[in-house]
């Protein structure tokens, strides 16, 4: 190899294909000199090596922590998600399920507020709360949708059928499908705008709704 030919390339590749070379030249690990990008001070190669190793050991402990943090919530989400399908099996199901759905909803997932609406119901559950006051444009907003929708609340009808629909800030809406048809909206809200986010997973939210749609599917016409 010429000085003419001599370039980074050449040398990295050098040393990959020598890997003893180091070995046989032991004593440059001491002397070869490099700018740390950390402390601004010349380092040996050796100490160097040790900051491009510390700082991936770094990146890697983020890392981990953060998949361990996704692992609690998931956890912890799964945990909610078994105890509120416990709430279901324990109800008297008839008109009484819509309730007890919406209360064990709040309850175990800790959301401050929850509702849901029906039609297309038997007719003798054509006067109960769960039915009443639900328009076209609602249902048909209901039908458009082909997943959960979790973010600000745009002044959506369905929010306007919780409690106190003024402070909800965050919603998420899921349809209740049955059979291939829409026959209901399950609401939730909250007054924190960050407590529902279009960037959030929405993977249990699909399951409690396939659940909710399973559990109400009997209340239908």
């Amino acid at each position: 190899m010429t000085t003419e030919t001599l370039d980074a390339k050449a040398v990295a590749q050098y040393l990959i294909d020598h890997p003893q070379f180091f070995e046989e030249h032991a004593g440059l690990l001491g002397e070869v000199k490099l700018s740390s990008p950390l402390t601004g001070r010349t380092v040996s190669l050796q100490e160097r090596q040790m900051e491009v190793m510390r700082g991936k050991y770094r990146t890697l402990e983020l890392r981990l922590s953060e998949l361990t943090r996704r692992a609690e919530e998931n956890h912890a989400i799964a945990n909610r998600f078994h105890a509120w399908n416990q709430a279901l099996l324990r109800s008297d199901g008839g008109a009484a399920m819509p309730r007890d759905l919406v209360d064990a909803l709040r309850t175990e997932f800790m959301v401050p507020q929850v509702t849901l609406r029906l039609w297309n119901v038997a007719p003798e559950h054509a006067d109960a709360w769960f039915a009443s006051g639900v328009s076209s444009d609602a249902r048909l907003f209901a039908a458009s949708l082909r997943a959960p929708y979790c973010g600000l609340n745009n002044d959506f009808e369905a929010v306007r059928w919780l409690d106190d629909a003024a402070s909800v800030r965050s919603t998420v809406l899921m349809p209740l499908v049955h059979e291939g048809k829409t026959f209901g909206l399950l609401v939730l809200g909250a007054p924190d705008a960050e407590r529902f986010t279009s960037t959030m997973a929405t993977d249990f939210l699909v399951h409690i709704a396939a659940t909710a749609s399973t559990a109400l599917a009997p209340l239908r016409a």
